[in-house]
């Protein structure tokens, strides 16, 4: 049987203000996020969370990033 992870929907939804917040544009980050979603979902699947949705691993990834400018630069 598959291992399901449960995601604590008010964490998601802290990083997402966090990646909003940090980013001048919000277009422009949740165009970002997408992309690195879509490219994670046709990756190889060598990761762990084979069960989280690329969305998901696309905003932990992105808010645990968040330090590093080069992400929410123009």
């Amino acid at each position: 049987m598959a291992k399901r992870y449960s995601i604590d929907s008010a964490q998601v939804t802290r990083r997402v203000e966090e990646l909003v917040n940090a980013s001048s544009n919000r277009y422009r980050i949740t165009v970002q996020v997408a992309n690195r979603a879509k490219l994670r979902r046709y990756e190889d699947d060598d990761y762990d969370d084979r069960m989280m949705k690329p969305i998901l691993r696309a905003i932990m990834e992105m808010s645990d990033e968040i330090s590093q400018p080069e992400i929410l630069s123009d």
